[in-house]
Protein backbone atom coordinates (compact mmCIF):
# COMPACT_ATOMS: atom_id res chain seq x y z
CA UNK A 1 0.00 0.00 0.00
CA UNK A 2 1.66 3.38 -0.76
CA UNK A 3 1.34 5.65 1.64
CA UNK A 4 2.22 9.61 1.20
CA UNK A 5 4.07 12.05 3.77
CA UNK A 6 5.50 15.90 3.47
CA UNK A 7 7.08 15.75 6.87
CA UNK A 8 10.78 15.60 5.87
CA UNK A 9 12.66 17.30 8.89
CA UNK A 10 15.78 16.60 8.23
CA UNK A 11 18.06 16.13 5.09
CA UNK A 12 21.79 15.18 5.70
CA UNK A 13 24.12 14.22 2.60
CA UNK A 14 22.10 11.24 1.36
CA UNK A 15 20.13 10.69 3.76
CA UNK A 16 16.60 12.34 4.64
CA UNK A 17 14.32 11.78 8.22
CA UNK A 18 10.70 11.61 7.96
CA UNK A 19 8.64 11.81 10.78
CA UNK A 20 4.79 10.95 11.38
CA UNK A 21 5.54 7.58 9.22
CA UNK A 22 2.93 4.58 9.30
CA UNK A 23 4.11 0.80 8.61
CA UNK A 24 7.58 1.37 7.03
CA UNK A 25 9.81 -1.37 6.43
CA UNK A 26 13.30 -1.63 6.83
CA UNK A 27 14.93 -1.62 3.04
CA UNK A 28 11.41 -0.36 1.51
CA UNK A 29 11.75 1.55 -1.53
CA UNK A 30 10.75 5.23 -1.20
CA UNK A 31 10.03 8.06 -4.44
CA UNK A 32 11.01 10.95 -3.31
CA UNK A 33 9.34 14.23 -5.28
CA UNK A 34 11.02 17.91 -6.11
CA UNK A 35 9.36 21.14 -5.80
CA UNK A 36 9.97 20.74 -9.47
CA UNK A 37 8.47 17.90 -10.11
CA UNK A 38 11.73 15.50 -10.53
CA UNK A 39 11.38 11.91 -8.72
CA UNK A 40 13.77 10.67 -6.87
CA UNK A 41 14.43 6.82 -5.38
CA UNK A 42 15.61 5.95 -1.78
CA UNK A 43 15.36 3.05 0.45
CA UNK A 44 14.67 3.12 4.42
CA UNK A 45 17.80 2.10 6.09
CA UNK A 46 16.61 2.84 9.42
CA UNK A 47 12.84 2.87 11.55
CA UNK A 48 12.41 4.47 14.86
CA UNK A 49 8.73 4.47 15.77
CA UNK A 50 7.07 6.50 13.56
CA UNK A 51 10.51 8.12 12.10
CA UNK A 52 11.98 6.71 8.73
CA UNK A 53 15.71 7.34 7.82
CA UNK A 54 15.89 7.21 3.77
CA UNK A 55 18.90 6.93 1.84
CA UNK A 56 18.29 8.75 -1.38
CA UNK A 57 19.75 6.78 -4.74
CA UNK A 58 20.40 10.40 -6.86
CA UNK A 59 21.45 12.38 -4.05
CA UNK A 60 19.70 15.07 -2.02
CA UNK A 61 20.46 17.91 -4.47
CA UNK A 62 17.37 19.94 -4.87
CA UNK A 63 15.79 18.29 -1.67
CA UNK A 64 14.11 20.84 0.86
CA UNK A 65 12.08 20.29 4.04
CA UNK A 66 9.13 22.20 3.04
CA UNK A 67 7.77 21.53 -0.19
CA UNK A 68 8.92 17.66 -0.75
CA UNK A 69 6.64 15.13 -0.84
CA UNK A 70 7.71 10.80 0.18
CA UNK A 71 6.24 8.04 -0.86
CA UNK A 72 6.39 4.70 0.72
CA UNK A 73 5.45 2.34 -1.71
CA UNK A 74 5.49 -0.73 -0.05
CA UNK A 75 8.10 -2.94 -1.82
CA UNK A 76 11.63 -3.11 -1.71
CA UNK A 77 14.13 -2.87 -4.67
CA UNK A 78 13.12 -5.10 -7.34
CA UNK A 79 14.45 -5.67 -10.93
CA UNK A 80 12.39 -7.45 -13.95
CA UNK A 81 15.08 -9.50 -15.65
CA UNK A 82 14.74 -11.67 -18.90
CA UNK A 83 17.04 -13.35 -21.20
CA UNK A 84 16.95 -9.93 -23.42
CA UNK A 85 19.41 -8.60 -20.77
CA UNK A 86 22.12 -10.45 -22.55
CA UNK A 87 24.26 -8.19 -24.81
CA UNK A 88 22.84 -4.69 -23.16
CA UNK A 89 24.09 -2.40 -20.89
CA UNK A 90 22.36 -0.75 -18.01
CA UNK A 91 23.15 1.79 -14.89
CA UNK A 92 24.12 0.53 -11.49
CA UNK A 93 20.15 0.71 -11.11
CA UNK A 94 19.17 -1.76 -13.77
CA UNK A 95 18.19 1.15 -15.95
CA UNK A 96 19.07 0.50 -19.54
CA UNK A 97 22.02 2.84 -20.91
CA UNK A 98 22.47 1.85 -24.16
CA UNK A 99 19.46 3.76 -26.14
CA UNK A 100 17.88 0.19 -26.44
CA UNK A 101 14.26 -0.41 -25.61
CA UNK A 102 13.20 -1.07 -22.27
CA UNK A 103 13.30 -4.89 -20.91
CA UNK A 104 10.14 -6.60 -20.77
CA UNK A 105 10.58 -8.38 -17.59
CA UNK A 106 9.51 -12.55 -17.96
CA UNK A 107 10.16 -11.68 -13.69
CA UNK A 108 10.37 -9.12 -11.22
CA UNK A 109 12.76 -10.05 -8.87
CA UNK A 110 13.95 -8.42 -5.42
CA UNK A 111 17.79 -7.46 -5.40
CA UNK A 112 18.56 -8.62 -1.85
CA UNK A 113 18.81 -12.41 -2.87
CA UNK A 114 19.84 -14.50 -0.03
CA UNK A 115 23.12 -16.55 -0.22
CA UNK A 116 22.83 -20.07 -1.26
CA UNK A 117 22.65 -22.82 1.30
CA UNK A 118 25.30 -24.46 2.48
CA UNK A 119 23.23 -28.13 2.39
CA UNK A 120 22.12 -27.32 -1.39
CA UNK A 121 25.99 -26.32 -2.88
CA UNK A 122 27.31 -28.77 -5.37
CA UNK A 123 31.03 -28.56 -4.68
CA UNK A 124 33.21 -26.88 -7.36
CA UNK A 125 34.89 -29.56 -9.64
CA UNK A 126 35.02 -28.35 -12.96
CA UNK A 127 37.80 -26.50 -15.32
CA UNK A 128 36.85 -23.19 -16.80
CA UNK A 129 39.54 -21.74 -19.47
CA UNK A 130 40.05 -18.22 -19.16
CA UNK A 131 43.54 -18.60 -22.34
CA UNK A 132 45.72 -16.67 -19.57
CA UNK A 133 48.52 -19.69 -19.09
CA UNK A 134 49.20 -17.85 -15.08
CA UNK A 135 45.34 -18.42 -14.45
CA UNK A 136 44.79 -21.26 -15.85
CA UNK A 137 48.13 -23.40 -15.64
CA UNK A 138 49.20 -22.71 -12.19
CA UNK A 139 45.89 -20.54 -10.23
CA UNK A 140 42.86 -22.69 -12.08
CA UNK A 141 39.55 -20.91 -12.13
CA UNK A 142 36.78 -23.65 -11.29
CA UNK A 143 33.36 -23.39 -11.89
CA UNK A 144 31.57 -22.35 -9.35
CA UNK A 145 34.24 -20.46 -7.77
CA UNK A 146 34.62 -17.80 -5.95
CA UNK A 147 38.64 -15.86 -7.04
CA UNK A 148 38.90 -12.51 -6.28
CA UNK A 149 41.77 -10.36 -8.30
CA UNK A 150 43.87 -8.42 -5.89
CA UNK A 151 45.47 -5.04 -7.77
CA UNK A 152 46.83 -1.70 -7.03
CA UNK A 153 46.24 1.58 -8.84
CA UNK A 154 47.09 2.28 -11.98
CA UNK A 155 47.98 -1.91 -12.81
CA UNK A 156 45.99 -3.00 -15.34
CA UNK A 157 43.55 -4.96 -13.54
CA UNK A 158 40.34 -3.50 -16.11
CA UNK A 159 42.45 -5.05 -18.88
CA UNK A 160 42.76 -8.30 -17.29
CA UNK A 161 38.79 -8.44 -16.60
CA UNK A 162 38.29 -7.95 -20.08
CA UNK A 163 40.78 -10.26 -21.44
CA UNK A 164 38.66 -12.88 -19.03
CA UNK A 165 35.40 -11.78 -20.22
CA UNK A 166 36.54 -12.30 -24.15
CA UNK A 167 38.40 -15.81 -23.79
CA UNK A 168 36.45 -17.33 -20.94
CA UNK A 169 35.05 -20.79 -22.04
CA UNK A 170 33.72 -23.82 -20.49
CA UNK A 171 35.68 -26.55 -22.29
CA UNK A 172 33.49 -28.90 -25.36
CA UNK A 173 31.69 -25.39 -26.19
CA UNK A 174 28.17 -27.32 -25.31
CA UNK A 175 27.17 -25.98 -22.50
CA UNK A 176 25.79 -22.08 -23.10
CA UNK A 177 28.49 -19.71 -21.08
CA UNK A 178 27.56 -16.21 -20.24
CA UNK A 179 29.05 -13.17 -18.26
CA UNK A 180 27.05 -10.47 -15.71
CA UNK A 181 29.63 -7.77 -15.14
CA UNK A 182 29.17 -4.97 -12.34
CA UNK A 183 31.27 -1.70 -12.90
CA UNK A 184 30.98 0.45 -9.51
CA UNK A 185 33.01 3.84 -9.51
CA UNK A 186 34.49 3.50 -12.61
CA UNK A 187 35.50 6.42 -14.82
CA UNK A 188 33.78 7.44 -17.88
CA UNK A 189 37.49 6.15 -19.96
CA UNK A 190 36.86 3.29 -18.07
CA UNK A 191 33.30 2.14 -18.95
CA UNK A 192 33.98 3.38 -22.81
CA UNK A 193 36.96 0.96 -22.36
CA UNK A 194 34.92 -2.19 -21.62
CA UNK A 195 32.34 -0.92 -24.13
CA UNK A 196 34.68 -0.88 -26.94
CA UNK A 197 36.75 -3.86 -26.40
CA UNK A 198 33.55 -5.88 -25.73
CA UNK A 199 31.71 -4.26 -28.82
CA UNK A 200 34.46 -4.94 -30.99
CA UNK A 201 34.96 -8.53 -30.25
CA UNK A 202 31.81 -9.56 -29.99
CA UNK A 203 31.97 -10.77 -26.25
CA UNK A 204 29.75 -8.26 -25.94
CA UNK A 205 26.28 -10.63 -27.15
CA UNK A 206 27.16 -12.34 -24.04
CA UNK A 207 27.84 -9.63 -21.28
CA UNK A 208 24.94 -8.49 -19.48
CA UNK A 209 26.79 -4.81 -18.22
CA UNK A 210 25.79 -3.02 -15.45
CA UNK A 211 27.65 0.36 -14.77
CA UNK A 212 27.91 3.38 -12.30
CA UNK A 213 30.52 5.37 -12.71
CA UNK A 214 32.35 7.85 -10.72
CA UNK A 215 29.91 10.94 -10.83
CA UNK A 216 26.74 8.48 -10.24
CA UNK A 217 25.63 8.86 -6.72
CA UNK A 218 27.89 6.67 -4.37
CA UNK A 219 24.53 5.22 -2.73
CA UNK A 220 23.87 3.50 -5.89
CA UNK A 221 26.84 1.94 -5.62
CA UNK A 222 25.97 -0.05 -2.98
CA UNK A 223 22.81 -1.87 -4.70
CA UNK A 224 25.15 -2.36 -8.10
CA UNK A 225 26.44 -5.90 -7.50
CA UNK A 226 23.23 -7.38 -5.94
CA UNK A 227 20.93 -6.29 -9.04
CA UNK A 228 24.15 -8.14 -10.89
CA UNK A 229 23.66 -11.15 -8.71
CA UNK A 230 19.96 -10.94 -9.30
CA UNK A 231 20.44 -11.39 -12.79
CA UNK A 232 23.19 -13.96 -12.56
CA UNK A 233 21.15 -16.25 -10.06
CA UNK A 234 17.80 -16.03 -13.06
CA UNK A 235 19.91 -17.04 -16.07
CA UNK A 236 22.41 -19.44 -14.18
CA UNK A 237 19.48 -21.27 -12.04
CA UNK A 238 16.34 -20.48 -13.94
CA UNK A 239 17.54 -20.55 -17.65
CA UNK A 240 20.57 -22.98 -16.88
CA UNK A 241 23.18 -21.09 -17.92
CA UNK A 242 26.62 -21.13 -16.62
CA UNK A 243 27.66 -17.49 -15.23
CA UNK A 244 30.31 -15.57 -14.68
CA UNK A 245 30.07 -12.63 -12.58
CA UNK A 246 33.04 -10.04 -12.68
CA UNK A 247 32.48 -7.14 -10.42
CA UNK A 248 34.95 -4.21 -10.37
CA UNK A 249 36.24 -2.46 -8.24
CA UNK A 250 34.73 -3.47 -4.66
CA UNK A 251 37.27 -1.24 -3.22
CA UNK A 252 34.60 1.14 -4.39
CA UNK A 253 31.86 -0.80 -3.42
CA UNK A 254 33.27 -0.89 0.06
CA UNK A 255 34.32 3.21 0.14
CA UNK A 256 30.50 3.46 -0.38
CA UNK A 257 29.02 1.43 2.51
CA UNK A 258 32.00 3.36 5.02
CA UNK A 259 30.16 6.94 3.31
CA UNK A 260 26.43 5.62 4.44
CA UNK A 261 28.18 4.27 7.45
CA UNK A 262 29.22 7.68 8.45
CA UNK A 263 26.10 9.19 7.62
CA UNK A 264 24.43 7.05 9.96
CA UNK A 265 26.67 8.23 12.12
CA UNK A 266 27.76 4.33 13.06
CA UNK A 267 30.19 3.21 15.19
CA UNK A 268 33.33 2.89 12.57
CA UNK A 269 35.50 -0.35 12.66
CA UNK A 270 39.11 -0.80 11.00
CA UNK A 271 40.25 2.33 9.01
CA UNK A 272 36.50 4.04 9.47
CA UNK A 273 34.75 0.94 7.86
CA UNK A 274 31.19 -0.53 9.35
CA UNK A 275 32.06 -3.45 11.67
CA UNK A 276 29.75 -5.29 9.50
CA UNK A 277 32.09 -4.94 6.72
CA UNK A 278 32.82 -8.81 6.61
CA UNK A 279 29.17 -9.69 6.54
CA UNK A 280 28.04 -7.49 3.78
CA UNK A 281 31.06 -8.68 1.45
CA UNK A 282 29.89 -12.04 2.57
CA UNK A 283 26.31 -11.42 1.44
CA UNK A 284 27.23 -10.70 -1.93
CA UNK A 285 30.18 -13.07 -2.41
CA UNK A 286 27.99 -16.39 -1.08
CA UNK A 287 25.42 -15.93 -3.55
CA UNK A 288 27.51 -17.47 -6.31
CA UNK A 289 28.26 -21.50 -6.98
CA UNK A 290 26.51 -24.52 -7.70
CA UNK A 291 22.96 -25.67 -6.62
CA UNK A 292 22.26 -29.51 -6.29
CA UNK A 293 19.67 -30.41 -9.28
CA UNK A 294 20.56 -26.96 -11.02
CA UNK A 295 22.08 -27.11 -14.10
CA UNK A 296 23.49 -23.55 -14.40
CA UNK A 297 26.19 -22.12 -11.81
CA UNK A 298 28.08 -18.99 -10.74
CA UNK A 299 31.22 -18.23 -11.21
CA UNK A 300 32.71 -15.17 -8.83
CA UNK A 301 35.78 -12.63 -10.05
CA UNK A 302 35.92 -9.61 -7.42
CA UNK A 303 38.48 -7.17 -8.39
CA UNK A 304 39.82 -5.07 -5.62
CA UNK A 305 42.43 -2.47 -5.57
CA UNK A 306 44.48 -2.84 -2.46
CA UNK A 307 45.17 0.83 -1.25
CA UNK A 308 48.52 1.57 -0.87
CA UNK A 309 49.17 -2.47 -1.78
CA UNK A 310 48.30 -3.61 1.46
CA UNK A 311 47.35 -7.16 1.53
CA UNK A 312 46.24 -6.34 5.45
CA UNK A 313 44.13 -3.62 4.49
CA UNK A 314 40.31 -4.76 5.82
CA UNK A 315 39.13 -4.83 1.99
CA UNK A 316 41.53 -7.45 0.65
CA UNK A 317 42.01 -8.73 4.29
CA UNK A 318 38.33 -9.84 4.72
CA UNK A 319 37.76 -10.62 1.42
CA UNK A 320 40.57 -13.81 1.14
CA UNK A 321 38.71 -15.22 4.34
CA UNK A 322 35.32 -15.68 2.40
CA UNK A 323 36.68 -16.48 -1.01
CA UNK A 324 38.62 -19.41 -2.41
CA UNK A 325 41.91 -17.77 -2.96
CA UNK A 326 43.38 -14.65 -4.58
CA UNK A 327 45.33 -13.54 -7.77
CA UNK A 328 47.71 -11.18 -6.97
CA UNK A 329 48.84 -8.41 -9.61
CA UNK A 330 52.74 -7.39 -9.08
CA UNK A 331 53.91 -4.01 -9.27
CA UNK A 332 57.53 -5.24 -9.72
CA UNK A 333 56.05 -7.17 -12.56
CA UNK A 334 54.70 -4.77 -14.08
CA UNK A 335 57.58 -2.33 -14.27
CA UNK A 336 59.64 -4.64 -15.60
CA UNK A 337 56.80 -5.01 -18.61
CA UNK A 338 55.48 -8.25 -17.89
CA UNK A 339 51.39 -8.38 -18.57
CA UNK A 340 49.53 -9.13 -16.95
CA UNK A 341 51.28 -8.82 -14.25
CA UNK A 342 50.36 -12.03 -11.87
CA UNK A 343 52.20 -13.19 -8.96
CA UNK A 344 52.11 -16.76 -9.53
CA UNK A 345 54.24 -17.22 -6.21
CA UNK A 346 51.81 -15.16 -4.00
CA UNK A 347 48.97 -15.84 -5.98
CA UNK A 348 46.68 -19.06 -4.68
CA UNK A 349 43.40 -20.96 -5.98
CA UNK A 350 42.73 -23.24 -3.18
CA UNK A 351 40.22 -25.18 -5.63
CA UNK A 352 42.71 -25.71 -8.71
CA UNK A 353 43.30 -29.62 -7.84
CA UNK A 354 39.36 -29.95 -7.98
CA UNK A 355 39.25 -28.37 -11.53
CA UNK A 356 42.50 -30.29 -13.03
CA UNK A 357 43.89 -33.47 -14.12
CA UNK A 358 42.77 -36.29 -16.45
CA UNK A 359 39.31 -35.55 -18.19
CA UNK A 360 39.52 -32.17 -17.19
CA UNK A 361 42.68 -30.81 -17.91
CA UNK A 362 45.56 -33.49 -18.21
CA UNK A 363 46.89 -35.83 -16.22
CA UNK A 364 50.34 -34.21 -16.02
CA UNK A 365 48.94 -30.79 -14.88
CA UNK A 366 49.49 -31.25 -10.98
CA UNK A 367 52.37 -32.69 -11.22
CA UNK A 368 53.75 -29.85 -13.69
CA UNK A 369 52.17 -26.31 -12.20
CA UNK A 370 53.97 -27.68 -8.66
CA UNK A 371 57.58 -28.30 -10.99
CA UNK A 372 56.65 -24.94 -12.72
CA UNK A 373 56.58 -22.70 -9.33
CA UNK A 374 59.46 -24.92 -7.43
CA UNK A 375 62.18 -24.15 -10.44
CA UNK A 376 60.85 -20.31 -10.37
CA UNK A 377 61.02 -19.93 -6.76
CA UNK A 378 64.53 -21.20 -7.11
CA UNK A 379 65.19 -18.86 -9.98
CA UNK A 380 64.30 -15.58 -7.62
CA UNK A 381 66.32 -16.70 -5.05
CA UNK A 382 69.22 -17.09 -7.10
CA UNK A 383 67.91 -13.33 -8.48
CA UNK A 384 68.26 -12.26 -4.90
CA UNK A 385 71.82 -13.61 -4.48
CA UNK A 386 72.86 -12.26 -7.16
CA UNK A 387 72.23 -8.30 -6.37
CA UNK A 388 74.03 -9.88 -3.13
CA UNK A 389 77.06 -11.45 -4.14
CA UNK A 390 77.23 -10.70 -7.76
CA UNK A 391 76.09 -13.15 -10.70
CA UNK A 392 79.89 -14.26 -10.65
CA UNK A 393 79.16 -15.96 -7.65
CA UNK A 394 76.25 -17.84 -8.83
CA UNK A 395 76.79 -21.73 -9.44
CA UNK A 396 75.92 -22.99 -12.74
CA UNK A 397 72.80 -24.76 -11.42
CA UNK A 398 72.23 -20.92 -9.88
CA UNK A 399 72.53 -19.75 -13.54
CA UNK A 400 70.01 -22.55 -15.05
CA UNK A 401 67.41 -21.19 -12.53
CA UNK A 402 67.60 -17.75 -12.70
CA UNK A 403 67.45 -18.30 -17.03
CA UNK A 404 63.94 -20.33 -16.17
CA UNK A 405 62.96 -17.53 -14.14
CA UNK A 406 63.26 -15.33 -16.60
CA UNK A 407 62.15 -17.35 -19.31
CA UNK A 408 59.24 -18.33 -17.07
CA UNK A 409 58.10 -14.40 -16.78
CA UNK A 410 58.43 -13.42 -20.54
CA UNK A 411 57.19 -16.55 -21.81
CA UNK A 412 54.62 -18.23 -19.99
CA UNK A 413 53.36 -15.59 -17.49
CA UNK A 414 53.33 -12.51 -19.77
CA UNK A 415 51.41 -12.59 -23.06
CA UNK A 416 49.57 -10.46 -25.44
CA UNK A 417 45.76 -9.06 -24.74
CA UNK A 418 44.92 -11.07 -27.59
CA UNK A 419 46.29 -14.36 -27.31
CA UNK A 420 44.30 -16.81 -26.28
CA UNK A 421 45.68 -20.30 -25.17
CA UNK A 422 44.90 -23.18 -25.01
CA UNK A 423 44.79 -25.21 -21.76
CA UNK A 424 47.26 -28.09 -23.93
CA UNK A 425 49.50 -24.93 -25.22
CA UNK A 426 49.52 -24.00 -21.46
CA UNK A 427 50.69 -27.11 -20.35
CA UNK A 428 52.67 -27.77 -23.72
CA UNK A 429 54.60 -24.46 -22.75
CA UNK A 430 55.38 -25.38 -19.26
CA UNK A 431 57.34 -28.45 -20.26
CA UNK A 432 59.21 -26.69 -22.78
CA UNK A 433 60.67 -24.33 -20.21
CA UNK A 434 61.19 -27.11 -17.79
CA UNK A 435 63.80 -28.67 -20.43
CA UNK A 436 66.24 -25.82 -19.29
CA UNK A 437 66.52 -27.54 -16.16
CA UNK A 438 68.48 -30.87 -16.07
CA UNK A 439 66.50 -33.70 -15.48
CA UNK A 440 67.37 -35.03 -12.14
CA UNK A 441 66.13 -31.97 -10.61
CA UNK A 442 62.57 -32.98 -11.81
CA UNK A 443 61.98 -33.95 -8.04
CA UNK A 444 58.14 -33.15 -8.01
CA UNK A 445 56.75 -35.13 -11.11
CA UNK A 446 55.93 -38.71 -11.82
CA UNK A 447 58.50 -40.81 -13.98
CA UNK A 448 55.67 -41.83 -16.49
CA UNK A 449 55.14 -38.01 -17.01
CA UNK A 450 58.68 -37.33 -17.54
CA UNK A 451 58.90 -39.92 -20.12
CA UNK A 452 55.90 -39.00 -22.09
CA UNK A 453 56.43 -34.96 -22.12
CA UNK A 454 60.20 -34.10 -20.66
CA UNK A 455 61.88 -36.73 -22.92
CA UNK A 456 59.78 -36.50 -25.86
CA UNK A 457 61.64 -35.59 -29.04
CA UNK A 458 61.33 -31.43 -29.71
Amino acid sequence: MIKEYSSIIEVSGPLLLVEGVEGAKYEEMVEIYTRTGEKKRGRVLEVDKDKALVQIFEGSAGIDVQDCRVRFVGRTLHIGVSSDMLGRIFDGLGRPKDDGPEIIPEVMLDVNGAPINPTARNYPNEFIQTGISSIDGINTLVRGQKLPIFSGSGLPHNRVAAQIVRQAKVLGGAEEFAIVFGAMGITFEEANFFIQDFTKSGALERVVLFLNLADDPAIERVSTPRVAFTVAEYLAFEKGLHILVILSDMTNYAEALREISAARKEIPGRRGYPGYLYTDLASIYERSGRIKGKKGSITLIPILTMPEDDKTHPIPDLTGYITEGQIILSRSLYRKKITPPIDVQQSLSRLKDKGIGKGKTREDHADLFNQLIACYARGKEAAELSVILGEAALSDLDRIFLGFSNQFEERYISQNEDEDRTIEQTLDLGWELLRMVPRNEMKRIRDEYLERYYDKAE
